[in-house]
């Protein structure tokens, strides 16, 4: 990833304009930064006690009243009052750089940026705002006096929205993301993760996350006095949240807003507010996988040794051969490695007696498909660490490319899965494999913060409730509007392994009563362009893609994008998004449909402009929705251009995927 041009990159001063509020609200002028093109922003001061405050505006309209900042050490020692500033400095900073994978291959950084330097008794802090023309990011540096260790209590960052506004988010648990979305006022909440989205107005929407989480506690929120949301960082077993040296940096807190829905997903601040990364990673490749892997969630075949084991060394061919006749340059193997019959004391180097693992992973080179293999915790992260290097340097020897990291369970020290702990070792896990030239899918892990910039070789991560949901396991298959809701809320972090391309939805034929899918099969396929990610996987069984010809979409569907754009959509109701392979000049579109059948038409301005297409839909049967015949799917083929306007009606629970491929005439 290098940036390529730099537009403009320097100091400026005065961006803002400074307003002297009342002496009864604030001890000092307000200052205030705006975006470039002036439609963001952000008043920053310290009130009459010396806390500082901050509040946002976009055109005219407010997004985020008078809302405080600030932290509280151990001992009760606050570090929210009592503050005076001391310097302030502002840039502006205007660049494209180029990704290693992702939804664009360009992409521009242009924002404004304020620096507050303030002063208390108990150190120094510096308060950074980038203010973008679609939304802000913040951060604090803190720098104790004396050298002391900082320990943090808590973080006094509160965002003031309206009570009344919509909202989607999922209720708080420290140990995990894989959660039911809700959709109510903010005044309903108690406390919610992040990505957390509003619809403040009808034409004003607003997401809230956090952007490069490194050695700190993960950010959730909870309502405060006023009604206020507050940050509340995960604590660690021990008490407090954060502990550290003499200076600490926090995440940025984000802030993305938008007109529409749509423009929440087109923005790239979450990518922008992480760094550039500091290594080579042309070496990262994304891939479309299969897996050793439905089968068990079906019952078919099992984790661990017997007569139902699935990760024989003749399985494990037999897939590959599928996988490389098909397309695909990947197979997942789970249950490999000796530990799963006890759900403990997992040997990450050792495979069970009938699974020849080098045997496999040469079997696959030659084939020309990557092993990823599987290393399942159970929880015991100190465990799982002091076998990693040489389980590492194991897989870099066999040519191994590609770990799925799991942690299922509670983390057997005590830690949640979210604190400081449990980020630094997801970290670390992620800097060791890419020492080795690995790539990293990670599950049960940390919400995504948009670290793939810095590390690209962390490809996706799960940190939600994907496929594996609609198994007939699962208590709850996930409901009609899950995935209609996921782009708008957990996706806007960074890409999702929801494991896509089921197409037997309803597992009659293993006898699988009152299950099944929420889903038809064009869904199924539409996921593929509307869940961004360079990790895409082909969950279901080899025996229900062989002859089937929408498996044809899934074959030639990319995983890498030079452009994309969200064309529209509705939070939970429908979402229409066009993408443009990096390989190539041919487009792909997505549209996905949630309870009510509609039908929605799609302009293809996009298009280049000197060419003619030849658009192949995979679209819902005239009599499928996702509770009858979901599987039927009818495929058509129309020669558009620019100008062309799609129709495309949507079933109930349904979808359509487009390829949009330019005619050699």
């Amino acid at each position: 990833m290098r940036t390529i041009m730099y537009a403009l990159c320097g100091l400026v001063l005065l961006l803002g304009v400074s307003t002297v509020f009342s002496s009864c609200t604030s001890q000092t002028p307000i200052h205030t930064v705006s975006s470039p093109n002036r439609n963001v922003r952000v008043d920053f001061g310290l009130d009459t006690i010396g806390q500082p405050f901050y509040q946002v505006w976009y055109d005219g309209q407010f997004v985020i009243q008078k809302s405080d900042m600030g932290f509280v050490l151990t001992g009760g020692k606050t570090l929210n009052s009592r503050f005076t500033l001391v310097n302030k400095t502002e840039n502006h900073v205007d660049e494209v750089w180029e990704n290693y994978w992702g939804q664009r291959q360009y992409i521009r950084n242009n924002y404004s940026e304020a620096v507050y330097s303030l002063r208390h008794d108990l150190g120094t802090l510096k308060v950074f705002f980038r203010v973008y023309d679609d939304g802000l990011g913040f951060r604090y540096e803190l720098e104790a006096n004396n050298g002391q260790e900082i320990t943090i209590a808590d973080e006094s960052t509160s965002f003031n929205v309206a009570p009344d506004a919509q909202s989607w988010w999922i209720p708080v648990d420290d140990d995990s993301y894989e959660k039911f979305y809700e959709h109510t006022t903010v005044a309903a909440i108690d406390s919610i993760q992040t990505p957390f989205t509003l619809e403040m107005s009808e034409d004003l929407y607003v997401c809230i996350h956090e952007a490069a989480l490194i050695d700190f506690p993960s950010m959730t929120l909870k309502k405060g006095k006023n009604g206020q949301l507050r940050s509340r960082l995960v604590p660690s077993s021990k008490g407090s949240v954060y502990k550290g040296g003499e200076r600490v940096t926090s995440p940025w807190r984000t802030i993305t807003i938008g007109r529409r829905a749509v423009d929440l997903i087109n923005s790239n601040i979450i990518e922008n507010l992480n760094e550039a990364p500091q290594h080579d990673f042309s070496w990262v490749k994304p891939l479309k996988y299969m897996g050793i892997w439905w089968e068990m969630h079906l019952g078919l075949k099992s984790w661990s040794p017997g007569d139902k084991h699935g990760a024989t060394t003749a399985h494990a061919k037999e897939m590959i051969d599928f996988a490389a006749a098909n397309n695909m340059n990947g197979l997942l193997v789970e249950g490999w490695n000796k530990g799963w019959e006890a759900w403990k004391d997992f040997d990450y180097c050792q495979p069970y007696p009938d699974y020849d693992l080098e045997a496999v992973v040469k079997y696959g080179q030659s084939k020309g498909v990557d092993i990823i293999i599987h290393n399942e915790t159970a929880g015991y992260v100190k465990e799982y660490e002091k076998q990693i290097p040489e389980a590492f340097d194991y897989y870099q020897k066999l040519g191994i490319k590609y770990i799925k990291t799991g942690y299922v369970g509670p983390i057997k020290n005590g830690e949640p899965h979210h604190g400081q702990y449990m980020v630094n070792h997801y970290q670390y896990v992620l800097e060791e494999a890419a020492k080795r030239g690995i790539c990293i899918m990670g599950h049960e892990h940390i919400k995504p913060t948009g670290l793939h910039r810095t590390w690209p070789n962390l490809l996706a991560v799960e940190s939600a409730r994907g496929q594996e949901y609609n198994a007939p396991w699962a208590p709850e298959n996930n409901p009609v509007d899950h995935t209609l809701i996921l782009p708008f809320t957990r996706l806007m972090g960074g890409p999702m392994d929801y494991t896509p391309g089921l197409f037997d939805l309803t597992y009659a034929q293993h006898g699988i009563k009152d299950k099944r899918a929420y889903s038809t099969l064009a869904h199924q396929l539409a996921l593929y362009v509307v869940y961004p990610g360079p990790a895409q996987m082909a969950c279901d069984l080899p025996q229900n893609y062989t002859g089937h010809p929408a498996f044809e979409f899934i074959k030639q569907v990319p995983v890498n994008w030079s452009k994309s754009i969200y064309l529209d959509g509705e939070i939970g109701q429908y979402l229409v998004v066009a993408r443009k392979s990096r390989e190539n000049d041919s487009w792909y579109l997505g549209a996905l449909n949630g309870e009510e059948e509609r039908r929605v038409e799609i302009p293809l301005s996009f298009l280049d402009s000197n060419c003619h297409y030849e658009a192949t839909l995979y679209k819902d049967g005239e009599m499928t929705n996702w509770q009858h015949n979901p599987q039927g799917v009818l495929i058509d083929h129309q020669k558009v251009d620019h100008n062309s306007i799609l129709s495309l009606k949507l079933a109930a629970g349904g979808g359509c995927a487009i390829t949009l491929m330019p005619c050699k005439d």
